[in-house]
């Protein structure tokens, strides 16, 4: 987050499109981040033991959320400086960035539903498998976006930027039929 802060600190912008715009892309990156560290949190206070997989997967993901913000800074929006990168270049490692924090995050819940291990009550196994099947599609919809297909411009603007906005409805969409579910279970018949 320092780097896009950084960013928007040196830009100096010409108009107030090219200000709101970089918020706004600034805001974007920030959203990913702040999801990405609350499923993080919430796995993490779970899981109680650190295994050889699950520390080389904490250095992966790390590693991954360190550099998205140097990444996210390299994909011109249009009203920010030209990125050095070509821009499918710089959204394609994006793409593979943040399909990689998604997909450890699956792995991450993945261990916590295996029902050998007993590390959730058995009325929450159910829950946490749906939301590592959405962080699966979520992982899966970021890397879909790296086909070339998906480079066409809708409007001025990228169909890959598209289908990743998606994403933040996935989970959302999740969380209210879970809710559902639940009342439904609840209720009496």
């Amino acid at each position: 987050m320092s780097i896009g802060a950084l960013n928007l600190i040196t830009s100096k912008p010409t108009d107030t499109s090219i200000l709101l715009g970089s918020i706004a892309t600034f805001g974007f990156s920030f959203l990913i981040l702040i999801f990405v560290w609350f499923r993080y949190t919430e796995v993490m206070s779970v899981l109680p033991v650190e295994t050889g997989r699950t520390r080389a997967l904490n250095t992966a993901m790390l590693f991954l959320v360190a550099i998205e913000p140097y990444l996210f800074n390299q994909i011109s929006f249009g009203f920010n400086a030209v990125a050095p990168l070509p821009q499918d270049a710089a959204s394609t490692v994006y793409g593979l960035d943040i399909g990689g924090i998604w997909a450890i995050l699956a792995a991450f819940t993945h261990v916590l539903t295996i029902e050998e291990k007993k590390l959730l009550a058995a009325d929450l196994v159910r829950n946490y498998r749906q939301i590592r099947n959405a962080e699966m599609i979520i992982a899966a919809i970021f890397f879909v976006s790296l086909l070339p297909v998906f480079w066409t411009d809708v409007g001025g603007t990228s169909l890959r930027y598209y289908l990743w906005a998606s994403t933040f409805f996935i989970q959302r969409a999740r969380t209210l039929y879970s809710r559902q579910a639940l009342k439904r279970s609840q209720s009496p018949d």
